[in-house]
């Protein structure tokens, strides 16, 4: 329904569905949401003709401190190894650090958003551990996510301003076990513009909302093991959306959990894909 004002007059502004937010924190200048003299950039994918294609950051958490009550990640190393090896094909720097604690993991995280981007064309965060829903562990207790990719955030990241800011995540979201179902089928602006500060964000992460994440103590887990491979085959060739969707489907028709443990045996996953991003994004070729 549209917004009238008592004289029968149409308010045409932009408004939000939450409580009434005073005009002056919104734009202290009047000016309208659409800047005037900005012009849409006519390019529809991101720019990768960067001296860098940027760096890709891994956090592999292995080893937990017994209070936490988290098990050892046996089959982590197989994913950060894979990882590390992928990314630093298609181009990227890539940092690993290992058995990160919960105050080491803010320094790190905010000491590299403070890092110069300007001359990279993306950055990519890579999380292996335990988590729960909305939650990352480090090894000695968890923090939000949101804590550790908010450090990149548009206001407070400058260098990385309107270039893709991708998370991947390995860890549960969750405590659900999903069952299956059978089934028979399965251009640079010339002007200035203003950007949400949570735009340009991808997360992808290897299940759905409440659900565990699987783990072969051996192969690593279905999630990261199916990425590294498409990335592999498609990484210099698709567009990240159609690669991660291929991951998706790879990871819910290939995979079966196999267990002993009662309640847990021939289960399934499905990865999550949350996209922020405002251009297609290919890696360079």
């Amino acid at each position: 329904m549209s917004n009238v004002k008592s004289g029968g007059k149409a308010d045409e502004g932009d408004h939000v569905d939450a409580k009434k937010i005073d005009s002056t924190t919104v734009d202290a200048r009047g000016v309208s949401t659409h800047a005037k003299g900005s012009t849409p950039d006519d390019s529809d994918a991101y720019r990768t003709d960067y001296p860098n294609l940027g760096k890709c950051l891994i956090i592999n958490n292995k080893n937990f401190a017994k209070e936490t009550g988290m098990t050892e990640r046996n089959g982590t190393d197989v994913d950060a190894a894979n990882i590390m090896k992928v990314f630093r094909e298609l181009g990227f720097k890539t940092v690993i650090q290992n058995d990160q604690s919960v105050s080491q993991m803010r320094k790190l995280f905010k000491l590299v958003s403070q890092e110069d981007h300007s001359k990279s064309a993306m950055f990519v965060c890579v999380i292996l551990s335990h988590g729960d829903d909305g939650v990352i562990y480090g090894t000695d207790g968890s923090l939000e996510l949101k804590e550790l990719s908010g450090f990149f955030r548009g206001d407070r990241c400058l260098s990385l301003v309107g270039k893709p800011k991708i998370f991947i995540i390995q860890a549960c979201r969750g405590n659900d076990l999903d069952p299956g179902i059978e089934t028979d089928s399965v251009s640079e602006s010339e002007g200035t513009q203003r950007i949400p500060v949570e735009a340009d964000f991808l997360y992808a992460y290897s299940t759905a909302p409440g659900y565990y994440a699987w783990r072969n103590t051996a192969n690593g887990s279905w999630f990261i093991s199916s990425l590294c491979e498409m990335l592999t085959k498609y990484g210099r060739k698709l567009e990240i959306m159609q690669l991660m969707t291929r991951v998706n489907r790879k990871v819910a028709l290939e995979f079966q959990s196999c267990s002993t443990v009662p309640g847990f045996n021939d289960k399934k996953q499905i990865p999550c894909i949350v996209s922020m991003l405002t251009k297609d994004l290919y890696f360079p070729k």
